[in-house]
């Protein structure tokens, strides 16, 4: 079953919380690194000009486990947090239903 974790977080650095994920995702590609997301989507408050929610969206639950115990992840984790206004919230999902529209 698809897995999606969403993570809310604000920030006054969005460019470079942007280029740190760009970096991540490139150097998981090259490397062919298993367990990476397969889609991520950021999305930005309207009523809050520095929240942001990141759904990020993997194969499995244990995929995105196994993906959070790596030490790139980690890293990443720990960087992203230094551009962060607060500590960021993460609410761990089930896919249950997706459909595509159109």
């Amino acid at each position: 079953m698809k897995f999606v974790q969403i993570i809310d977080f604000e920030t006054e650095r969005i460019d470079e919380v942007r280029e740190m994920m760009r970096a991540y995702e490139e150097q998981a590609r090259s490397q062919g690194r298993a367990n990476s997301p397969t889609a991520r989507m950021l999305l930005k408050d309207r009523a809050d000009a520095n929240r942001y929610l990141a759904v990020v969206e993997f194969d499995s639950h244990e995929s995105a486990m196994a993906n959070s115990d790596a030490p790139e992840t980690d890293e990443l984790a720990r960087r992203l947090s230094e551009l962060m206004t607060r500590p960021p919230v993460y609410t761990d999902c089930d896919v249950h239903e997706q459909h595509p529209t159109g």
